[in-house]
Formats: C-alpha cells, sequence, structure tokens
C-alpha cells in the first residue's frame, strides 16, 4: 500500500446481502469502491454480533483493493495473529477497548499489517496524540458503533485536530458512520481522506444491478473532492 491523501471510498460489507459477499465485494470494487471495509463486533465491546477471523479469510479472495477491518470487539490482541492470517492488510482497534493500546499497535505491525486506531464520538483527539508514531490511520467514528444506517454526528472539530496533531506523518484519518454526499463535505475539508459507507453505497442497488453501487460511491466521491479542491 502506498501513501496518499487522495479521497478513498471504503464500502462497509457490513451493509451487503449477507447470503452472497463475494460477488458483493467484486460488485463494490468494479464500481469504483477503493478499499472494502470489515466490520467487526463482538456483542460485548458494541452490541452486535459479525464476522469473525473464518470470515475475513473467506472474503479475502474476492478483495482485489485494500481490506480494511475494524474491530470493535475488546479484547483484541489474542485475535491480532488470526486476522493477520485471514488477510487483513489494515486492522483497526479502538483506543478504547484495552489498556495497553501502545502494545496492540506494535503487535499488529509486528504481525505485518497496517495499524489503525479508532475513537468513539465521545472520545477526544488528544486520546491518540501520543500513538501517532505506531499509527497509519486514525478512525473517527460519527456515529456510536455497533450499528450500520445511523444518523451522523458532527466531529469536525476533532478531525480538524487530529490533522493538526498529525502533520506531515503518513497517517490516514478515516471516518466511519452517516457518511453521504452531504456529510462528506464536512469530514473532507476538515482533513479526512478515507470515507467508509455503508448504507450511503449500497442502498438502491445489488448484485444484479450493480449500478447504483456507483452512482452512490461517485456521488460521495465528487462532493468530498469538490469541497477539497480536487475535483477534476
Amino acid at each position: 500500500m502506498s501513501f496518499d491523501r487522495s479521497i478513498k471510498i471504503a464500502p462497509s460489507i457490513l451493509s451487503a446481502d449477507f447470503a452472497d459477499f463475494g460477488r458483493e465485494i467484486r460488485a463494490v470494487e468494479d464500481q469504483g469502491a477503493d478499499w472494502v471495509h470489515v466490520d467487526v463486533m463482538d456483542g460485548h465491546f458494541v452490541p452486535n454480533l459479525t464476522f469473525g477471523p473464518p470470515a475475513v479469510k473467506a472474503f479475502r479472495p474476492h478483495v482485489k483493493t485494500v481490506m480494511d477491518v475494524h474491530l470493535m470487539i475488546a479484547p483484541v490482541d489474542p485475535y491480532i495473529d488470526a486476522f493477520a492470517e485471514a488477510g487483513a492488510d489494515i486492522l483497526t482497534a479502538h483506543v478504547e477497548a484495552g489498556p495497553h493500546i501502545h502494545r496492540t499497535l506494535q503487535a499488529i505491525r509486528g504481525a505485518g499489517m497496517k495499524a489503525g486506531v479508532a475513537l468513539n464520538p465521545g472520545t477526544p483527539a488528544d486520546a491518540v496524540a501520543h500513538l501517532l508514531d505506531l499509527t497509519d490511520l486514525v478512525c473517527v467514528m460519527t456515529v456510536n458503533p455497533g450499528f450500520g444506517g445511523q444518523k451522523f454526528i458532527d466531529l469536525t472539530d476533532k478531525i480538524r485536530t487530529l490533522r493538526a496533531m498529525i502533520g506531515d506523518r503518513p497517517v490516514h484519518i478515516e471516518i466511519d458512520g452517516g457518511v453521504t454526499p452531504d456529510t462528506a463535505p464536512l469530514v473532507a475539508r476538515a482533513g479526512a481522506d478515507v470515507l467508509v459507507a455503508g448504507s450511503g453505497v449500497f442502498k438502491g442497488g445489488s448484485v444484479a444491478d450493480p449500478a447504483p453501487y456507483g452512482e452512490n460511491i461517485r456521488a460521495i466521491r465528487d462532493s468530498a473532492e469538490l469541497a477539497t479542491g480536487q475535483f477534476a
């Protein structure tokens, strides 16, 4: 993975057809997705239960871009090697998920993956101030994690603060929650470059009719790029 700050759209397959993940992943990539976002939830750290390492391993052959795995679980450390073996390119852990986040980020990188750290809406930006040299991505949750389709929480001030803290470090700012063509410009102007969208991408389409996926991806990308002057 090379680093750049261009806008990247990462559809969350939590909003895909659970009976047809392989074709859904291929469809969103064919329609312009830059990354594929996989939400792992444990029913403990968040009130929902989704995928484990075997499912992620099953997704891997279908992902030709970047598989971005977001762990909403606690504890994290016992599962790092399993997600590495499953093929995650990026593994993101919540700063709230355990007492030793430095150890967690070191272990993620040590297992050969890019390391991400996520912040719940109520967690301030300075919680990661001393983690940025161990981090490849900061995920700002703009909903409370656990379910798709929630209303966007405006945390643009937090995103601006993070962008200033990151400086020239090669660290992505990812936004997860309520991303649409209306909210994408707000977070992009504040400094985000990776936009996770579930229902915002998958609504209106299907494997049999994937064109709406592309329309949704382009609408989110175009609004973000226009807001930041990247629009060609």
